[in-house]
């Protein structure tokens, strides 16, 4: 269900594409990615298997000239980073002007959110790092470095716990849905644009 909410908002964008937080890979292998980075070493391992060129690096200082991607993909890792802004803004930098970045994420403010965060108040080793997002604080920090949201995509409207039934993904932010994923445009030759206004 992420994947089909995803796919449709990379669909016409130019390759070469990145996920930033890659991990395994199992994102990027579905849906087409050509390079991804992420910290930690194990899972970038399995991402190689999968046929993703897997770069060890942090996303918010990343080992690219800037405007070099036409597309950037960042599914659930916003909420690993102490530093959500400057990792937004470094991936704003490596892609080109226009470039399209496709966000996925479990809003704080869902049931979603609200079981995760549960989780790691019991002590989760994964989810108690975890600082989950409100849908309002994504959407300023996009317009913060600079991007321009365009469309969105909702799923998991079901609540969690339940064996969950196939669910066709909703145009727009469906209020309280576990899944949404954002498309956004903007890119490195953009900031340069809005600079030189200025």
């Amino acid at each position: 269900m992420e994947l089909d909410c995803l796919r449709p908002l990379l669909a016409e964008a130019v390759h070469p594409w990145l996920e930033v937080g890659v991990g395994s890979g199992r994102f990027a292998q579905a849906l087409g990615v050509d390079v991804g980075v992420d910290p930690a070493l194990a899972p970038l391992q399995i991402a190689r298997g999968r046929g993703i060129r897997g770069i060890r690096a942090n996303g918010e200082k990343m080992p690219f000239s800037s405007g070099h991607f036409g597309a950037a993909l960042i599914v659930v890792t916003l909420c690993f980073t102490a530093t959500p802004r400057l990792l937004l803004a470094e991936t704003h930098r490596v892609l080109r002007g226009g470039g399209v970045l496709v966000i996925g994420t479990i809003p704080r403010d869902s049931a979603w959110g609200s079981w995760y965060r549960a989780k790691g108040e019991a002590g989760n080793p994964f989810y108690r790092q975890a600082h989950f997002l409100t849908v309002a604080q994504l959407l300023k920090l996009l317009e913060e470095v600079g991007f321009q949201l365009v469309a969105a995509r909702s799923t998991l409207t079901q609540p969690p716990g339940d064996a969950l039934q196939p669910e066709a993904a909703q145009e727009g932010v469906i209020a309280g849905a576990g899944f949404l994923a954002l498309q956004a445009w903007g890119g490195a030759a953009d900031l340069r644009r809005l600079r030189s206004r200025h």
